[in-house]
């Protein structure tokens, strides 16, 4: 049991569900819910609760904000996650996911308490999901590996952003073998790999997510 009141913020772009989840929270003995201040105490724990229909560009733009140099912890109730969507918020540092109609009193509490401590807590059926794509990955980055070295689980190694900075110029698989001095396999392979592991679907969409995420 946690010995100190959890510094809590709420966070959603509806009002009305916002209200909800503070309705939820804010008469807990243990909880002390607050504006979201860039100036809260960080005596006690703090953790962030969002609210998220779907994992999208605003959802996503607004946990990086949440979790950017910050000591805190994001309980995450969300109506839906596919699998890329389940590694981003993994991977960004969400502590606690709960299904939205899930959501009651009990299991709010609950993953606070579990994301103040620095536990995790994860639906049943996310875990096994999460299991599933994680050994995925990690096959995909085994096999990213014999196209020139070991690849990240997450994220973009140096070579697979070189080959992508090329894409980007319009060269296609002959030239950038020849710009690299790698066979044309090995580019396919790298291309592959790198598609395969962040679930892009072809090599426009890996030309637009390096270039979104700051890699080109």
């Amino acid at each position: 049991m946690l010995t100190k009141r959890v510094t809590v913020t709420v966070h959603a772009s509806d009002p009305l569900s916002r209200a909800g989840l503070i309705s939820h929270l804010r008469h807990q003995p243990t909880v002390d819910v607050i504006p979201d201040q860039d100036d809260v105490c960080r005596e006690s724990p703090a953790v962030a609760v969002m609210l998220a229909e779907r994992i999208d560009e605003p959802t996503t733009a607004e946990l990086r904000r949440l979790l950017r140099g910050r000591d805190q912890r994001v309980v995450l109730v969300a109506r839906e996650l596919r699998e890329p969507d389940l590694l981003a918020v993994v991977e960004y540092g969400v502590r606690a996911i709960i299904w939205r109609h899930q959501a009651t009193e009990q299991k709010l509490l609950s993953a606070v308490h579990s994301a103040a401590r620095g536990e995790g807590e994860l639906p049943p059926d996310l875990v096994s999901r999460l299991l599933n794509q994680v050994g995925r990955l990690q096959r995909a980055t085994t096999a990213g590996g014999a196209a020139g070295g070991p690849a990240p689980l997450f994220g973009m190694a140096p070579r697979e952003v070189d080959v992508l900075k090329l894409l980007a110029e319009g060269l296609d698989t002959r030239q950038i073998s020849e710009k690299l001095a790698y066979s044309e396999r090995t580019v396919k392979n790298i291309l592959h790999a790198l598609m395969t592991r962040l679930q892009l679907t072809n090599r426009a969409h890996a030309v637009a997510y390096a270039l979104r995420e700051g890699y080109i």
